[in-house]
């Protein structure tokens, strides 16, 4: 049986959310923030990070800021759809684009629901502590303020910087899939 574009899109988009948000809620109620466990030898790690939206886990303009990230996310989303609509009647349109295209829609989807829900919902992560689902308390934060989950962690570079550099030396140098860290 051979899909349709449009039937794979669909099934890739709903397929990943509920991939994602299922990860993410087991690291979130498993794992303390920091704690990793290896999948692939030090090549790839499951680590639970949470950041404040945006990339880097640069923030702006306080809870107004992050109100207006999720907007944004949500402009962003609506117009990938409408993009993904009309790539779809193009017959020429690869797949692989197709694919593409839906899957940073999908972690924009993903960020969206964190930042909206997660808040409410559980307890707050800490380094000595598990976050709690539904707590009794309440959640860390309102709808829209909560923190995504990060959890895909790829060690590109982890390495000790000589000491004749200027700036850096002497100094871990770790350049990971989605930030940088330099201690």
């Amino acid at each position: 049986m051979k899909l349709s574009r449009r039937t794979l899109v669909i099934v890739i988009s709903a397929v990943l959310l509920i991939f994602d948000q299922v990860v993410k809620i087991l690291i979130k109620t498993n794992f303390a923030l920091g704690e990793s466990v290896n999948v692939i030898g030090n090549w790839f790690q499951l680590a639970f990070i949470e950041n404040k939206g945006m990339a880097f886990g640069m923030a702006f303009g306080g809870d107004i800021g992050k109100y207006i990230l999720v907007l944004l996310r949500l402009i962003l989303v609506a117009v990938m759809i409408v993009y993904l609509r009309r790539l779809l009647k193009r017959p020429e349109t690869p797949v692989g684009v197709l694919v593409g295209i839906t899957l940073i829609m999908v972690g924009a989807c993903g960020n969206i629901i964190d930042c909206l829900f997660y808040g409410p919902l559980f307890s707050e992560s800490t380094y000595t502590q598990v976050a709690q689902f539904l707590p009794p308390g309440g959640g860390y934060a309102p709808v829209g303020l909560g923190k995504v989950v990060d959890m895909l962690y790829f060690p590109l570079i982890d390495t000790i910087m000589p000491s004749w550099v200027p700036f850096w030396g002497g100094r871990t140098l770790r350049l990971l899939s989605a930030r940088i860290q330099c201690r």
